[in-house]
């Protein structure tokens, strides 16, 4: 693994669950970790963490009822699963309707998973808040090879569980990168930046159009023509917010000004 912990620079960057699980903790030098699941996992997060809801990640599978119940917490459900009793869910759309409530447990798939298993300061970013995310981060010392940052850009998944990176979490989490980088004096690219993280943060500032290409990606069209097209619309409002959710207590909550 020596050769894949992106030492000794401060922003570091490595896809999924496998990299989170490689280079996450301070086993391997991270001090802090940003998840990045535009659609729609840190979307979601950032629209409840907004209304003073305490966010719980979960992997995604049938205990997270059980969980719920152990946090007093309630539980959300499947885009397609909302209904009068159940009003949560992992549709940013829905997380906006629903009536307020204080605890929330949100599996997904990829980004919850990830965020539950993460160790350390975790942060769920998107691109709602990747500006915020990034400079607050930079303000609290971290982004230097002696606290470095680990950003997680989760991706999907193939049928077979297998990753599939995903173009709208890389450009969330280049977005991420890129806020880091303009905090920098002078504010350009330099190696506090790992290359892989360079990378993203180059295919960031290099895409004229992030909301249209993200509507244009596979995912973003899958959203689109299953009925959800307005989560991709708040998945797209580019700095819209200005909260950074922090893993505290085992939920994300807003991190002190």
């Amino acid at each position: 693994m020596m050769w894949f912990g992106q030492d000794p620079y401060g922003v570091r960057c490595e896809w999924g669950a496998q990299g989170a699980a490689a280079l996450s903790g301070p086993a391997s030098g991270s001090a802090a970790v940003v998840v990045v699941d535009v659609l729609s996992f840190t979307t979601s997060t950032s629209v409840a963490v907004e209304r003073g809801i305490a966010v719980f990640p979960h992997p995604w599978h049938d205990s997270a009822a059980e969980y719920a119940r152990s946090v007093d917490a309630r539980v959300a459900v499947g885009r397609r699963q909302v209904d009068a009793g159940n009003p949560w869910s992992l549709s940013p759309t829905a997380l906006l309707r629903a009536p307020h409530t204080p605890r929330l447990v949100l599996p997904s798939p990829n980004g919850s998973t990830i965020a539950a298993a993460a160790s350390g300061l975790v942060v769920a970013a998107c691109l709602r808040n990747a500006t915020a995310v990034g400079q607050w981060l930079s303000g609290q010392g971290y982004g230097t090879p002696s606290r470095p940052v680990l950003v997680i850009p989760a991706g999907e998944r193939w049928p077979d569980g297998s990753l599939r990176p995903s173009l709208e979490d890389g450009l969330g989490a280049g977005a991420v990168i890129a806020a880091f980088a303009s905090t920098m004096d002078p504010p350009t690219p330099s190696p506090s930046l790992s290359p892989e993280a360079a990378w993203l943060r180059a295919a960031y500032l290099g895409t004229p159009d992030v909301a249209a290409a993200v509507r244009e990606s596979a995912s973003g069209r899958e959203l689109i023509r299953s009925g959800f097209a307005d989560d991709v619309d708040i998945a797209v409002e580019l700095d819209a917010s200005t909260v950074v959710p922090v893993l505290t207590d085992g939920a994300f909550r807003p991190a002190p000004r």
